[in-house]
């Protein structure tokens, strides 16, 4: 037996190389992230407030409709199908309630957690920056799909029980069936969601600039409010096209039919601009920001 074979045989087992894992991808930050936002009173609150807006909404339009007072009905169209009571409670609400929703969860994003002196902590555990922004930025999108779901989902129920279902007819004057209205329905809560993920990202740049959650959610409510200002000015038409609020109600496409998608690919694609703008500035800014508190 040569040299070679004896080194061979005397290695221990236990230096043999072993296979490589693969590592798993972690949602633990995620889900921390989700079960903190879930789990703020203040949030609960107003999740029930946007619940609130689609019920009463109906039960205003149900009385209306049973009096015999012979005044103008509220939202006569609501009492032609239940469905109607989501669309007309989500196109209310996103020009105000879920704004500020989006507003409030944004500006506890990162400012909130510099604020109560979290952030330096969790950035020693460790977690990488980049991280750490892109996991803020995704479960602020999935609150903003909480946020629709909350308008949505009691208005659809509330709207069923109280005018019923069946054939919807679209803003076309046809009429599809209630499988195909459903659909749409759904199909203009993932729009809006990604309308308010746009907002967000806006809010988490925000976020990194101050250690004041409530300046931060007050700085994104003063940009969506110029925003709808300016996107009443005529003079700045050649402005609006650009204005992420000005794509807000592209979504009363989806109920044509057939369905148009031009203003809502437009919008889809304003809304990734400013997804991609707003988090690369968040990152840029929060990558070589500071961390004292």
């Amino acid at each position: 037996m040569s040299a070679a074979d004896l080194r061979t045989t005397a290695l221990p087992s236990s230096t043999a190389p072993r296979p490589v894992r693969p590592r798993r991808l972690s949602t633990r930050l995620l889900r921390s992230e989700l079960r903190l936002i879930g789990g703020r009173r203040r949030n609960q609150a107003g999740l029930l407030v946007l619940a609130a807006v689609p019920v009463v909404m109906a039960i205003s339009v149900k009385l209306s409709t049973d009096s015999q007072q012979g005044g103008p009905t509220f939202l006569s169209s609501i009492t032609s199908n239940g469905l109607f009571v989501p669309l007309a409670a989500l196109s209310v609400e996103i020009t105000a309630f879920l704004p500020l929703a989006m507003s409030m969860l944004a500006g506890d994003a990162i400012a909130g957690e510099a604020n109560i002196g979290t952030l330096r902590y969790l950035l020693t555990v460790p977690v990488h920056r980049t991280r750490l922004l892109a996991v803020k930025y995704l479960s602020l999108c999935i609150g903003a799909f909480w946020g629709v779901c909350a308008v949505a989902i009691p208005g659809a129920l509330v709207g069923l029980v109280l005018f019923g279902g069946g054939p919807l007819t679209t803003l076309s004057g046809s009429q599809v069936g209630f499988a195909s209205g459903l659909w749409r329905v759904l199909l203009v809560m993932l729009y809006l969601s990604a309308a308010l993920s746009a907002l967000a990202a806006v809010g988490l740049f925000i976020s990194t600039l101050t250690e004041q959650p409530i300046a931060a959610a007050i700085a994104l409510m003063i940009f969506t409010i110029v925003s709808f200002i300016l996107d009443q000015v005529p003079q700045l038409a050649w402005l609006h096209p650009w204005l992420v609020v000005d794509h807000f109600t592209a979504f009363g496409d989806l109920m044509r039919d057939p369905m148009a998608f031009d203003a809502v690919g437009r919008g889809l694609g304003l809304f990734a601009v400013y997804a991609v703008v707003f988090w690369l500035a968040a990152w840029a800014r929060f990558s070589g920001k500071d961390i004292t508190s």
